[in-house]
């Protein structure tokens, strides 16, 4: 049980400090725009995931938080 403790303290940490948030808006090519949304399809996965799960891949993002319009 000592360990389930500890994980749930580190949880509630964790979630105790507060984090800068930005917010990003990007603006790409058309031919780029026509390949995701054609990748995207084929994937089942909404443009704006597809566009989420490259970029956290990549390591430019870290997190998402999913309030966006689909």
């Amino acid at each position: 049980m000592k360990q389930g403790d500890s994980v749930i303290k580190r949880v509630i940490q964790k979630n105790m400090t507060k984090r800068e948030i930005s917010q990003l808006t990007i603006k790409i090519d058309a031919k780029l725009d026509q390949a995701l949304a054609t990748l995207s399809t084929a994937l089942g996965v909404s443009k704006n995931r597809l566009i989420e799960e490259i970029l956290t891949e990549s390591g430019i993002i870290k997190e998402v938080e999913e309030n966006y319009h689909v």
